[in-house]
């Protein structure tokens, strides 16, 4: 009998006998987490997902795109957890039905970025004194303009400083269309402002002349929430695995390894879950 032969026997066999799944490697546990490209493009994921393996045996596949693309993914059924940061879209989220609870997983802030030599004059201030003063000077300004978490509250700051950007934006603001490092690169090729995530920022190595000249204003504080997908509303979510993530990341454990995630020594972000 040769070989070829003797190995369509054998599987025959196999499959006659029903032992075939005992012959074929199982496919390790998966999720899909819809998320922002701060919490990716920080380096926060690649941290604290190895770790989260190691402890479930389950595998994070991670989409990362604006917070307002992100809860679209997850509208459409495309993934089962998603961890954001911008509190109104995800309470819409949670009010058209898409999520039954939502957790608070962590916070950092918001810095205005700009170039060192500061031409709008605008180091020193409170947030809203100087988006106006930006506005005011016509100062070259990058927006991601993505429906983003950090987009959303940049679009906020101009209306909370009664800025109507409708009516003032020029060729002075920029809207880009894309996560934070690409709008970090281009406001560093260009000289210009922009609101970014500190997380980002201190991962960012293409500053240029860009620093900090806006921080520690309250009105800056950035909170990330985590919501399972409702199984309700998706039935293909895969609630244990994602009820596991969420689980994790609000436990003691989970909350340590944010916390321990530093860059040069600066901790990027802050673990505030509710009884962790």
């Amino acid at each position: 009998m040769d070989i070829l032969r003797r190995g369509v026997l054998t599987f025959g066999l196999i499959a006659a006998l029903g032992l075939g799944p005992q012959f074929v490697r199982a496919e390790p546990a998966s999720i899909v987490v819809a998320s922002t490209t701060s919490t990716e493009q920080s380096g926060l994921f690649g941290h604290i997902l190895p770790l989260f393996k190691q402890k479930t045996g389950i595998e994070v596949k991670v989409v990362a795109l604006g917070t307002g693309q992100a809860l679209d993914v997850a509208r459409r059924g495309d993934a089962d957890v998603v961890l954001v940061h911008d509190r109104p879209a995800e309470e819409k989220f949670l009010a058209e039905g898409f999520a039954k609870a939502r957790h608070d997983v962590m916070y950092n802030d918001f810095v205005l970025i700009g170039p060192k030599d500061d031409p709008a004059g605008v180091k020193g201030l409170d947030v809203l004194g100087a988006f106006r003063k930006l506005a005011a000077a016509k100062a070259p300004f990058v927006s991601r303009g993505d429906r983003s978490g950090t987009h959303n509250a940049e679009l906020r700051l101009w209306k909370n400083a009664g800025v109507d950007l409708a009516a003032v934006r020029g060729d002075w603001y920029r809207d880009v269309g894309q996560g934070m490092g690409p709008a970090l690169n281009t406001a560093s090729a260009s000289d210009a402002y922009l609101l970014a995530d500190r997380g980002t920022w201190l991962s960012f190595k293409n500053r240029g002349d860009l620093t900090i000249l806006v921080e520690g204003d309250k009105r800056l504080f950035n909170q990330y929430g985590v919501m399972l997908v409702n199984p309700e509303k998706h039935p293909t979510v895969k609630v244990k695995e994602g009820q596991a993530f969420v689980d994790w990341l609000i436990s003691k454990d989970g909350q340590n390894a944010i916390a321990a995630y530093k860059i040069g020594g600066e901790q990027l972000f802050f673990p505030n879950a509710q009884g962790s």
